[in-house]
């Protein structure tokens, strides 16, 4: 593929890479090649299409070659690139990070729409992410929360030195803390607010999963035990423990897993309410509870 597209012109081989693209059945293909082809030319959209007319050199082609293999090959180009935007904040990753995605950022939505309504915005905050892998929900709201600090736990040591870089290149590291443990255990409280994206796919259906995740995402990060509902057994004592009075938990869940997770939150003695938040597919995807406040 170098030698097609060595001499082509930056339009040319984006055109010719999303037709390989498409053809290998990949739904985002344009997307995809745009990405890579920025990347491997250090362009932005905008120089994309400046430079439109400009030819690839050999090593132009050589780079933009290997990225186009890796994605046909099934890999994301978010493990490409080694970087993925969530919240509109850039998010380093690596092998020991789930990929943060779209339908995560309904828990930092269904966070701020309950803090902004009780005029809770602007006030000293204390948060605590549960499996916070890349830092992805504990960052996004950090940068919404001036006055808030955070910490984020995870098992894996390798994840949360991705995080601790990503808080620093956001400026956020001094807000935010992270220590290596079994969600909540070992905290001590309390928190305004927890949250979590943990692990809820059953482990039957694990295979069964897209290659883009199951072949590259972290099993920690996606293993939810035989029925998927492992880690919110042990996060929502947890969090009862932990949380303040009035204090928040906001917990992402898998497609059908909402009511069940809701039992269990409310097994606690936590007051989940009436129905939890969908994402833009209109997927039940943030349960929310409150710690009463006596």
């Amino acid at each position: 593929m170098t030698d097609s597209l060595a001499g082509r012109s930056i339009e040319t081989a984006r055109r010719l890479l999303t037709k390989r693209f498409e053809a290998a059945g990949i739904g985002s293909a344009a997307l995809d090649t745009r990405m890579l082809t920025g990347a491997a030319l250090g362009l932005d959209l905008t120089g994309l299409i400046a430079q439109g007319s400009r030819q690839l050199t050999h090593e132009d082609a050589a780079r933009l070659d290997a990225f186009a293999q890796r994605r046909l090959a099934g890999e994301p180009v978010a493990r490409i690139l080694g970087t993925k935007e969530f919240w509109g904040l850039p998010l380093r990753l690596s092998a020991d990070t789930l990929v943060p995605r779209p339908d995560t950022e309904t828990v930092v939505e269904a966070s701020l729409d309950i803090l902004r309504a009780e005029g809770r915005i602007g006030v000293p905050l204390r948060i605590a992410d549960l499996g916070t892998g890349s830092g992805a929900i504990l960052l996004a709201l950090l940068s919404e929360l001036p006055n808030a600090t955070g910490v984020g736990t995870d098992l894996s040591a390798a994840a949360l030195d991705i995080a601790k870089d990503n808080a620093q290149a956001l400026g956020l590291a001094p807000r935010a803390a992270f220590i290596v443990g079994d969600y909540g255990q070992g905290l001590t409280g309390p928190f305004d607010l927890i949250v979590s994206n943990p692990p809820y796919v059953r482990t039957a259906d694990i295979a069964s999963l897209a290659p883009e995740v199951r072949d590259h995402d972290p099993r920690l990060a996606l293993d939810g035990g035989g029925d998927g509902l492992k880690a919110y057994r042990r996060i929502a004592p947890q969090a009862d423990g932990l949380l303040a009075p009035d204090g928040l938990l906001v917990l992402e869940v898998g497609q059908g897993q909402a009511d069940d997770v809701a039992r269990l939150i409310a097994a606690t003695g936590l007051t989940v309410s009436e129905s939890p938040r969908a994402d833009l597919a209109g997927i039940g995807r943030a349960v929310t509870a409150r710690k009463s406040p006596s």
